[in-house]
């Protein structure tokens, strides 16, 4: 069965990935002082934190058109792809996926299945990764999906931001969270559950938070029960990021471990500086 990749610009998918022949990407909207940019169309993630710091006002961001993503799919239809896997984040941060299962029968002759991935980033990339790679490998759809959800159900991400205001201006977080986080002057470890963003833990210092971020990947590990792969994302913060991943490189030697970084749209949510640890299977 001829089969499509659609995922949104949130994913961050590696080079190797970027340019297969089955993968679509949705570009996500960030408005911007009033300029409406599509991430990784018209702007990048070193560009987008520079605009951000010297903006006027609040960036918002906001779902793709409809009408672009129904004729994305009619046209993979007319390509003659039998199945279109659509892939995105999570329905906690974003309604658009939920918005998607309106088309599944909109566009004859291709089946459509949206997919929530209840995450985003580098987590939803490695599932994007994964059903292209099982695809090109003939497996069936049932088989990939089981393996998405395998993904989905076994990975944790944990996030420390510079500052909780973007994520309750944006309606990512509760204010009684970030209410907390202002008087006790804490450093929160945020996470997600069923696909939103929460308080996990309270934290009293960035390093502790990221000794306790790195803590919680390796009982991670040992609870999957499976070979897992770790993830150290960051929004514009690259120096911080690596150094992170050499610190995760000491405790879990035997461990796979890569950098990716949070685009505009997620960027928008967590502010600059933030960083997200992750862990996925294999």
């Amino acid at each position: 069965m001829k089969t499509a990749i659609v995922t949104d610009s949130t994913a961050f998918l590696p080079e190797r990935v970027k340019e297969h022949k089955d993968l679509f990407i949705i570009p996500i909207p960030v408005i911007l002082d009033g300029k409406i940019y599509n991430e990784g169309i018209d702007i990048e993630a070193d560009e987008y934190y520079t605009l951000l710091n010297s903006s006027q006002e609040f960036p918002t961001t906001s779902q793709p058109a409809v009408g672009e993503v129904l004729a994305l799919y009619e046209q993979l239809a007319k390509d003659g792809y039998e199945a279109i896997i659509s892939i995105h984040l999570s329905s906690g941060i974003s309604g658009f996926v939920n918005t998607l299962h309106a088309l599944t029968d909109a566009v004859p002759g291709v089946a459509i299945y949206p997919y929530d991935s209840k995450i985003t980033s580098t987590p939803m990339g490695h599932m994007v990764e994964t059903a292209l790679n099982m695809s090109e490998g003939g497996k069936s759809l049932e088989e990939i999906f089981a393996k998405l959800d395998e993904i989905r159900d076994n990975t944790y991400a944990y996030l420390v931001v510079e500052d909780l205001n973007n994520l309750v201006r944006g309606g990512r977080l509760t204010n009684g969270a970030a209410l907390i986080g202002g008087l006790l002057k804490i450093k929160p470890v945020l996470t997600f559950e069923e696909g939103k963003i929460v308080l996990y833990e309270k934290i009293r210092s960035t390093k502790k938070a990221f000794n306790r971020c790195e803590e919680l990947l390796g009982m991670r590990q040992e609870e999957i029960g499976i070979p897992g792969k770790l993830w150290v994302i960051h929004a514009n913060n690259l120096e911080v990021a690596e150094a992170e991943k050499a610190k995760l490189a000491e405790r879990y030697p035997n461990a796979t471990i890569e950098v990716g970084y949070f685009g505009p749209v997620i960027g928008t949510h967590l502010g600059e500086k933030a960083i997200g640890f992750a862990i996925t299977p294999e």
